[in-house]
């Protein structure tokens, strides 16, 4: 079995070790210093060190590890599919499931469900335990997620990802009264020093970060919003949100300790995606209505509060 040749067409200019980062967030650290290290990270045909700086335009090009045999259990798990072709599925993901197998989830998973879903047809450039995992969203999150049934579809959704062409919308109730109709969150995000389970704002050393937040309605005490991602890194509308002071309802990690609503999760739904098909090249887009308690809670705020304008 030969390894998964990636290939990643540079959109800004940056070190070549951070851009790679910035857009594979799956790859660790340390593998990625091996990786430059052995002289396996290519920049338009030529071996390149970490620090070289790639330009818009460049072809960076690297190795995945060998797809190993898949060590994890099919399961049949319900699968809310909104589209599936012989490249893609395009998944609406129920609150409480995890994308991936991990410590303490190493079962129920989407991939579990995806493997019985689909057999082996997945496709392997993320790994051995993310087959077909194009990008993620949190355990909680409800919503849209594209799968890939095979490397070449994966190529393209993960060049899409990385120039951005990938759109991904959200829907969201906040907590407070947000003044402005529309605006942008611009805040680079990194791993929380103090608690490595959550992300945080560091203007440092964190990675670039931006949502464009554009409010629906309006309840004085809440406001529901549309946000949509230019950049997708690890909880980013949560920990946006919180920065402005304006968390997500229900949200136990970045929310308020206290709430009126009892509720599993926080308010936060993937409802929209579109992108280019990967063989056929034409635009797709795709969208899922809002879930039940997220819309049995907008339906009791509406009750409750009067909307302000």
């Amino acid at each position: 079995m030969t390894n998964n040749i990636l290939k990643l067409t540079a959109c800004s200019n940056a070190r070549c070790d951070v851009y790679i980062a910035e857009n594979m967030p799956d790859l660790s650290r340390s593998f990625l210093k091996k990786l430059f290290d052995g002289g396996g990270v290519f920049v338009n045909g030529k071996a390149v060190r970490a620090s070289f700086k790639v330009k818009e335009g460049d072809c960076i090009e690297f190795s995945l590890p060998e797809v190993k045999k898949l060590d994890v259990e099919a399961q049949d798990i319900p699968l809310d599919i909104v589209y599936e072709d012989d490249d893609l599925l395009v998944i609406n993901k129920a609150r409480g499931m995890v994308v991936h197998p991990a410590a303490g989830n190493e079962d129920g998973t989407l991939v579990n469900a995806l493997m019985h879903h689909c057999g082996d047809n997945l496709s392997g450039i993320n790994g051995v335990m993310r087959p077909g995992i194009v990008h993620r969203i949190d355990k909680d999150t409800t919503g849209l997620l594209v799968v890939a049934k095979n490397d070449t579809a994966h190529q393209s959704l993960t060049d899409q990802l990385s120039d951005r062409s990938l759109s991904r919308t959200y829907f969201a109730i906040v907590h407070g009264n947000l003044k402005e109709d529309g605006f942008t969150v611009d805040a680079p995000i990194a791993r929380d020093t103090n608690d490595r389970k959550k992300m945080a704002i560091a203007r440092k050393d964190g990675r670039d970060a931006v949502t464009h937040i554009t409010v629906l309605e309006r309840f004085g005490k809440y406001t529901l919003i549309r946000c949509k991602l230019q950049t997708g890194r690890t909880h980013q509308i949560r920990v946006h949100t919180k920065h402005i002071l304006h968390p997500i309802l229900g949200d136990k990690t970045y929310g308020l300790k206290k709430e009126e609503f009892s509720l599993a999760g926080q308010l936060l739904h993937a409802g929209e995606i579109g992108f280019i098909h990967p063989r056929t090249g034409e635009k797709v887009s795709f969208a899922a209505p809002l879930p039940e308690d997220f819309s049995e809670t907008l339906e009791k705020i509406r009750a409750k509060y009067t909307e302000r304008g």
